[in-house]
């Protein structure tokens, strides 16, 4: 059963070939077989079987919504009622959420069945998912390599098929980053497209929820369900949402693709530049049109993103003091103590280091040199963008500049690991949606495991039913989507 779409496993519900309650034991069961993967910081069985009982009432009665008595999971950044919501971090690991997100919220209205809560690097900070205070999460490829960050456990679950499908996060590429690693399907929507109201922040004006799955098709159902204007919301868009499968096939004749110049050139690996350019042959093949693209501000991203997205953690993580809720130290001695040991001990090295990073560049005398200076080149990131797709229907990049790497490998040199967020982060800058899909499997060096490779499509704003088209015809003549990690099948 784990190996079915969503509509095979709808239509499997409805003409009662299994009911929710049996497919749900089968993905918890799964889910404790493969536990060494370490994808999950909670699971939720109880509460999982009884939302599958009241899944199979519904779809008795007729319910025909496809996501009705389907296995998912949450990434545990989504507040859950009655759930533990750890975001990864020691600070939150006593905090059990008195209101559900409103992802989580429609998802449940919608039918789904949550399994339980996805590890994650600690408040959403990483690219590997080695930050959680939980511990790694390992690659079902191969366990001695990271998942990516920070939906690592997101991506280990779709990508282990210890759930349908999941929701993740990203702020900086961590939706698009993990999907490439894990080989699966994740789509970063435009920013305002999901609500945000009950998901922690990391950085406000980056940070937007998006679904996981295996296909492009799958990730169309799940997003249905995610998206739409929230008043809860301050930053949710009221855009009307379209039917995302209702398109899924279109023909791509006529389709102009761009390849900036700037996301092909030193840093990408031989052997993903090689997979790439068979997967843009393949649209050549589907109709498409190249175009050469030249965008220089996309040089910049990396530096404008880290001051920017610092600077708001920065502020957002001020609320962890050990007063309110969420860790506290033992036996503080006066207020400062309080403060000072509770967050001291709280937070994990990763966070630390953003929290100082964003405090000293929004400090007096350096706001207007580092901040301020940060926020005027994103605009004229978001115009290359702007400029960019004047031009040509959608951008194709790579995800990442190499394949998931070793766990333990980069820990060591933040730099290198902040670069691995190279082709993703001025998405998130400019707030446009971008979608990873599988391109192909690959090894970085000879007689190496062959590991998934992302191609990354992003497009104007509100364009996800675009993209979601384009990936799935895409999918309709490779199997990429369809390779399963050995041991896992």
């Amino acid at each position: 059963m784990h190996t079915k779409t969503i509509k095979e496993l709808a239509q499997g519900l409805r003409s009662r070939e299994f009911s929710s309650v049996e497919l749900t034991r089968h993905f918890l069961a799964r889910t404790e077989q493969h536990k060494d993967l370490n994808a999950f910081v909670t699971v939720t069985e109880d509460l999982a079987l009884q939302a599958a009982e009241a899944a199979d009432v519904r779809i008795a009665n007729g319910d025909t919504a496809l996501l009705a008595g389907i296995p998912i999971a949450q990434k545990d950044i989504f507040c859950t009622l009655g759930v533990k919501t750890s975001c990864g971090s020691k600070m939150l690991d006593n905090f059990i959420a008195p209101y559900n997100a409103t992802v989580v919220e429609k998802l449940n209205e919608a039918g789904a069945v949550m399994l339980g809560k996805l590890n994650m690097d600690e408040f959403a900070m990483g690219s590997s998912n080695e930050n959680s205070y939980y511990g790694v999460v390992k690659n079902p490829w191969d366990k001695s390599a990271v998942s990516g960050g920070s939906s690592g456990g997101s991506a280990v679950a779709v990508a282990a098929k210890l759930a349908v499908c999941v929701t993740g996060t990203d702020t900086g590429g961590s939706i698009r980053q993990p999907a490439a690693f894990c080989g699966i399907t994740g789509l970063k929507p435009t920013y305002g497209r999901v609500s945000r109201y009950g998901m922690v922040a990391y950085a406000s004006s980056l940070d937007q929820g998006g679904p996981m799955a295996r296909s492009a098709e799958d990730a169309a159902i799940l997003l249905q369900a995610m998206a739409g204007f929230d008043e809860k919301d301050s930053t949710s868009v009221d855009h009307p949402v379209p039917d995302y499968t209702a398109s899924l096939n279109q023909p791509l004749a006529g389709l102009k693709i761009g390849l900036p110049a700037e996301f092909f050139g030193t840093g990408l690996s031989h052997n993903i530049a090689t997979d790439l350019a068979n997967a843009i042959n393949e649209y050549r093949r589907l109709g498409a049109e190249i175009i050469d693209l030249s965008m220089p501000t996309l040089k910049l991203a990396i530096p404008v993103y880290y001051v920017i997205a610092s600077a708001e953690c920065s502020s957002n993580l001020s609320r962890f003091d050990g007063v309110r809720y969420g860790y506290r130290c033992e036996n503080p001695v006066d207020l400062t103590d309080l403060y000072t040991r509770s967050r001291g001990e709280g937070f994990g090295k990763e966070v630390k280091r953003r929290i100082l990073m964003g405090t000293y560049a929004l400090s007096a005398g350096y706001y207007d040199a580092y901040y301020l200076k940060a926020q005027k080149i994103r605009r004229l990131i978001s115009d290359d963008f702007k400029n960019a797709l004047a031009q040509v229907d959608v951008i194709m990049s790579p995800v990442t500049p190499t394949n998931a790497f070793g766990i333990g490998e980069k820990t060591t040199d933040p730099i290198q690991m902040y670069l691995e967020d190279l082709y993703t982060i001025a998405i998130n800058l400019a707030g446009l949606p971008a979608i990873s899909i599988p391109a192909g499997l690959s090894a970085a060096k000879e007689g190496g495991i062959a590991m998934p490779v992302g191609l990354q499509i992003i497009g104007n704003y509100f364009t996800e039913t675009k993209l979601l088209n384009i990936a799935h015809q895409y999918q309709q003549v490779t199997d990429w989507h369809q390779r399963m990690p050995y041991g896992f099948e």
